[in-house]
């Protein structure tokens, strides 16, 4: 099992009018988490790109236990727990300053062709990578 943590400040333009961090933020939270986690792995989304590879997300869930405020400092936690093939899943947990798990959830990805928009196998290099830790 591949995991990797992140720190996050919630912005004051995160926050609605409750004062709570928008529920719809946390799909970008997970997509920095997503991102950075394969960064630490050698592979930054933009050289996968360049590569000609896309990963387009095909399904995302959240389960919400409890608000993140202004100010709070995230970590979200993103593991990888399986080899990709085509697709590849990731699983998140983000976790407020005191240790309190704010929400989980996970989303699927799939490796996409740039030219051609058809479903390809992970590159080599990064399912070699991730051999490593699964």
């Amino acid at each position: 099992m591949y995991k990797h943590q992140v720190d996050l400040r919630v912005r004051y333009s995160h926050t609605d009018q409750m004062g709570y961090c928008y529920y719809g933020n946390y799909a970008q939270f997970y997509e920095i988490g997503r991102v950075e986690s394969l960064r630490s792995l050698g592979f930054p989304y933009k050289s996968l790109e360049q590569q000609g590879v896309l990963l387009p997300v095909t399904d995302f869930t959240i389960k919400y236990l409890s608000p993140a405020y202004y100010d709070d400092l995230l970590t979200i936690h993103t593991v990888i727990k399986e080899l990709p093939g085509v697709r590849i899943k990731f699983e998140y947990e983000i976790f407020n300053e005191s240790g309190e798990k704010l929400n989980f959830g996970a989303t699927t990805l799939v490796f996409v062709n740039k030219v051609s928009g058809k479903p390809i196998k992970c590159p080599e290099e990064l399912s070699k990578q991730l051999k490593e830790y699964i």
